[in-house]
């Protein structure tokens, strides 16, 4: 291994601060280190290499052409290593954020609102992935999902963002004659469904509506659903979040609605670790817009 020959970093970086400025305090300050500390690495350097490294005949130090040679060696090394993190930094800083969210959650929670973050931060761009699977977030790829459910991704850091719950919805023209109705009653009726494992699916498996007992079953993308739904072509399952002003409104009746939980919603998912400064830009901002929904919210 070359590192197991190798004097102290903190020793090196200390020296060639010291060559660059050539003086202990200057160089101190450029490495936001104390003079005094500046003075033992330089000390200590000498004694692990064996070398003089340093002139001490006149009035300051000055180096000697060993210590010339060392210091040559290290604005080389650590001007490359400063060139690879600047260039790095800069092609990260230069990447859209990559955020996944399920189609009718882009469609109808946070399009409406990205406006706002446009505004704030001009510079920064996104790339907005509206899919139902349940994407991977790799570094260098997606890096924040916005997911429905109940927080618990193995490896992932989440945080409950809106608070939800799913619904069975229809239309009172469709609906409106049925005295009570049950999930199990959507096989005879029409119902749709959004195209891919969404929010719904695996509710309307766990009650008996599988793929192959619905006689009347249309997918369609996410932002479709609920214009289906609204007019009569069939019920839906979605989460609350979306179909509240259509209720207050009368375009559509809740049938079935699932008892309250405080732990099922729209979750913030992210990778653990430090976050690059766009993604923690775009995740403050939508934090904010989530206080600022449920304001006005409260405020109606």
């Amino acid at each position: 291994m070359i590192w197991k020959d190798m004097p102290p970093l903190a020793a090196l970086r200390a020296f060639s601060a010291f060559a660059e400025t050539g003086n202990v305090v200057k160089a101190g300050e450029a490495i936001n280190v104390t003079h005094a500390a500046i003075s033992q690495h330089l000390r200590a350097l000498e004694r692990d290499l064996g070398t003089a490294l340093f002139d001490r005949s006149g009035r300051a130090l000055a180096l000697t052409p060993e210590g010339r040679r060392l210091a040559d060696a290290l604005t080389a090394g650590f001007g490359g290593i400063a060139a690879a993190v600047r260039e790095l930094s800069q092609r990260d800083a230069a990447r859209p954020v990559h955020v996944s969210a399920t189609p009718s959650f882009a469609a109808m929670w946070l399009m409406p609102r990205l406006s706002s973050f446009r505004l704030a931060h001009p510079d920064i761009s996104l790339t907005i992935d509206p899919t139902p699977a349940l994407a991977n977030l790799t570094p260098g790829g997606i890096d924040v999902a916005l997911r429905f459910g109940r927080g618990n991704w193995p490896g992932l850091d989440s945080t409950l963002l809106i608070e939800t719950g799913i619904v069975l919805v229809g239309a009172p023209a469709l609906v409106g004659h049925l005295p009570e109705i049950t999930p199990a009653d959507l096989v005879d009726l029409p119902w749709l469904e959004e195209l891919g494992t969404t929010e719904a699916t695996q509710w309307l498996r766990d009650r008996g509506v599988s793929e192959d007992k619905a006689r009347h079953r249309v997918q369609v993308p996410g932002n479709l659903v609920l214009q289906g739904a609204r007019d009569a072509q069939g019920v839906a399952v979605t989460t609350r979040l979306f179909v509240e002003a259509d209720v207050a409104a009368g375009r559509l009746v809740v049938l079935f609605e699932e008892p309250r939980d405080s732990r099922t919603g729209y979750y913030l998912v992210t990778r653990p670790g430090v976050q690059r400064p766009a993604v923690r830009a775009f995740t403050t901002w939508l934090r904010r817009a989530v206080r600022e929904a449920e304001a006005m919210h409260a405020t109606r």
